[in-house]
């Protein structure tokens, strides 16, 4: 053990010299390129920022001097750079649809470092891809470019979701296999689907599943995302944008896919620690009024565990959009996935501190699960003469869940152990729309967003005790039909020279749930209907054009459906729970800075409890929670940035309870920060950190508490050629022991041994390396 630490501790300083050595590199040498008469060219650097100091990525800037002319796009910070001959006076003016941009005169005695090229949306940049997605360049969203995942590797699904930072900490059940648990705002969501949710999509695809075999909301189909395709992240939040219904009111993450890539063949090989191989390979042809890819992943690991995971998953995804004319696309998306694991589930630490155990051990063999899915959808999208646009997209899916596990051991039944089986087989149809109008109010640029979702289940889901994977008895068995159909308006308004933005917005959901329950005790039947209204409201505010600096409030009200079993078994229990959520803030950007700082107060009318009697959800009593988060960016050269955010919870109990019982289950501190260097002669390097404090697993007893964890990971990029690039991992970088997902409940460990009230976990990877090559051919032009 003293050997370990004395090896993570090397290779946390020899990593920590290699970052101050380029870092100093990068901030003393930068490259001066001469011009053609032998003088040094004249740099021209900035950032492209809206009215409210929100930097905007991937916006046209044109540069005109006295002898010529350029275009280059700002990078995913908003930042740009350009090379002009030595003593030119230019002209600096941002260039894309639907926005309007001040000419900027640069003099060539001026300064040409830190410059602000400011543009204002007249309609939100929504159609560059045929997928609906929030429209609000506002505060309460972030954003995550491509960067990351076409430059780092990742061998579990689970790392994708950690690289989003934004407050949310995730942890595995069951060591890479099973969904993630969620955890924000000092809330625990389970599966992502209770405690207000947080809703996820894929190219505007809804990824958390209703009354599922496993928990309601689950994210299980998160597994068939492939990170080389993925071509951005929008994290809203809080429940502030109308567009968004089910599952969203502790926020929104939209994933959305590459239609294309710039390289006809895509190929990467990677291997590392634990038996881990990996291969992507994509094929995205040329085509003259169309953007396409077809992609396969194969992914296989068995994990540090003393149980093999032997965790294999498959992947195949593809797109055509097809350009009918400038305004004008129709798009084909589909996805097939498969996911096979076995797990060492959840280990009781007592025995892991007492030594009987290891943190790697496992006390059923049994545990695992196999996940199939399949995904086809149609998108399009047309924009009108007035600059609006229309988009239209449906899709279908299906899939087939089964997962096996044993949290309590030999607690219930101390002959055949309490193995049980949860199945879900589920089709699902989803049909949305979404119309946007830009107007004219007081004479200033508005926005006018209208639509509507319709989304069908019809599913099959039961519980069954089982044996060595093999189910002899059953324990609930239904048919459950719950359809969602909802329609929603919001308008924004600019006012005083657009220092001040008002947005509204109100959204109507009404749910169907239709129940054939076929316990073994006794059969039943039902069918009930709820709706919910959800009003939205923001404001920002610029006090001075010249002070980089905004204030925003955010409110919005978001919405949970209940377990259609449960609402069968209860009909006079409510069926939708809300989550009134209020933000107040600030947000700050001066050239290579930038800062954003808020409070939130989030009340919630019902809590969801999971029943493991009968596999279901129901709601307990109203809680709150309130804190506040801060976020921080500085680009320190042209090549090393460093970001960081930290959320803290101050409080979350039950409403009205005397003596006060609190939320459990969730950390109340949750922190990341990043040094990265960007393209540094062909060198890309991420140290990323993250952290997530010790948190109560009781309501009542302060003292019954999980372990935090504090973990670095590392990721390098180095471009060998123009086809070849090398990749590096480590995981844990400093080889952290840490538990991941942590719960307090009874389990009997043998037949006769007596029943305990303790804390089981799941172990958090060790450190891990992974070696990659990344082959790009045939460069598009």
């Amino acid at each position: 053990m003293h050997t370990d630490k004395q090896n993570a501790r090397k290779i946390l300083l020899t990593v920590a010299a290699c970052v101050l050595c380029v870092s100093l590199v990068a901030a003393q040498t930068p490259v001066r390129p001469q011009s053609p008469a032998g003088g040094a060219m004249r740099v021209l650097s900035g950032v492209v920022v809206t009215p409210r100091d929100e930097v905007v990525p991937e916006i046209a800037v044109n540069v005109r001097y006295a002898s010529g002319r350029q275009r280059v796009m700002s990078d995913g910070e908003g930042r740009f750079r350009v090379e002009i001959p030595p003593g030119a006076t230019a002209s600096l003016q941002a260039e894309g649809d639907n926005i309007t941009a001040t000419e900027m005169i640069v003099g060539a005695a001026e300064s040409a470092d830190n410059l602000e090229v400011r543009i204002e949306y007249i309609v939100a940049p929504i159609h560059e891809s045929v997928v609906i997605e929030d429209s609000t360049l506002e505060p309460g969203i972030e954003r995550r470019n491509d960067s990351i995942y076409k430059n780092g590797l990742f061998s579990r699904d689970d790392q994708i979701f950690q690289t989003l930072d934004a407050g949310i900490n995730a942890g595995q059940h069951e060591g890479g296999g099973k969904s993630l648990e969620i955890r924000r705002f000092g809330f625990n969501l389970d599966h992502g689907g209770v405690s207000g949710g947080l809703k996820v999509l894929v190219d505007g695809v809804g990824q958390n599943q209703a009354t599922q075999g496993h928990g309601q909301g689950y994210l299980g189909s998160l597994k068939s995302v492939t990170p080389e395709l993925v071509a951005g992240v929008d994290i809203l939040n809080g429940p502030f944008s109308a567009q968004y219904g089910d599952f969203s009111g502790l926020g929104v993450v939209h994933v959305r896919r590459k239609e294309s890539l710039p390289d006809e063949l895509t190929v990467r090989v990677q291997g590392g620690s634990f038996n881990a191989r990996r291969a992507f390979v994509a094929y995205s042809p040329e085509l003259k009024a169309a953007d396409a890819l077809v992609a396969y992943e194969g992914s296989q690991s068995d994990g540090p565990f003393h149980s093999p995971l032997r965790y294999r998953r498959d992947n195949l995804t593809g797109n055509y959009t097809r350009h009918l004319g400038e305004h004008q696309s129709l798009g084909f998306k589909f996805n097939a996935a498969r996911n096979d694991f076995y797990s060492s589930g959840q280990i009781p630490l007592d025995e892991v501190a007492a030594g009987r155990l290891d943190r790697f051990g496992f006390l059923d063999p049994d545990s695992g699960g196999r996940v199939q899915s399949g995904q086809f959808g149609v998108y399009y999208s047309t924009e009108t003469a007035s600059g609006g646009s229309l988009k239209i997209d449906a899709n279908v899916s299906r899939s087939l869940f089964d997962l096996y596990s044993n949290f309590t051991f030999f607690l219930n039944d101390e002959l055949l152990g309490d193995e049980i089986q949860q199945h879900d087989s589920r089709l699902q149809e989803a049909v949305n729309v979404q119309y946007l109008r830009p107007l004219k109010i007081f004479g200033r640029p508005s926005l006018l967003i209208a639509g509507g979702n319709f989304h069908a289940n019809q599913i099959n889901v039961g519980l069954y005790r089982s044996a060595g994977r093999d189910p002899f008895a059953i324990t609930t068995d239904a048919r459950a039909r719950v359809n969602n159909y909802a329609g929603y308006i919001q308008q924004t308004v600019y006012l005083l020279d657009g220092r001040l933005r008002l947005e509204g917005g109100l959204r109507y959901d009404y749910f169907r749930f239709d129940v054939d329950d076929r316990r073994a005790e006794a059969d039943s039947f039902a069918s009930q209907g709820a709706a919910k209204f959800q009003p939205k409201a923001s404001l920002s505010f610029r006090p001075s054009s010249r002070f980089p600096a905004v204030v925003h409030f955010n409110y919005g009200r978001g919405i949970s459906s209940q377990d259609a079993r449960g609402v069968a078994r209860n009909p006079a229990a409510p069926k939708i729970s809300t989550t009134d959520f209020y933000q107040l803030g600030t947000a700050f950007n001066w050239k290579r800075f930038s800062l954003s700082a808020n409070l939130f107060l989030i009340d919630r009318s019902n809590e969801q409890v999971y029943i493991p009697d009968d596999d279901t959800i129901e709601f307990a009593g109203p809680t709150r929670a309130h804190g506040y988060e801060a976020k921080a960016s500085f680009q320190l050269t042209s090549h090393l940035s460093f970001n960081g955010g930290l959320t803290q919870v101050m409080n979350a109990f039950y409403r009205g309870t005397r003596p006060r019982v609190y939320v459990d289950g969730a950390p109340h501190t949750v922190a990341n920060a990043a040094v990265t260097l960007s393209d540094f002669h062909g060198l890309t390097s991420s140290l990323r950190y993250r952290h997530a404090g010790s948190y109560r697993l009781d309501g009542e007893d302060a003292n019954l508490r999980a372990s935090g964890l504090d973990v670095l990971d590392l990721s390098m990029s180095k471009r060998l050629n123009k086809q070849v690039d090398l990749n590096f991992s480590i995981d844990n970088l400093t080889n952290k022991r840490y538990f991941e997902t942590q719960n307090y409940f009874a389990s009997r460990l043998i037949p006769s041994a007596p029943a305990i009230e303790r804390i089981h976990g799941t172990p958090g990877y060790p450190l891990t390396m992974t070696f990659g090559l990344t082959f790009r051919l045939w460069a598009k032009g």
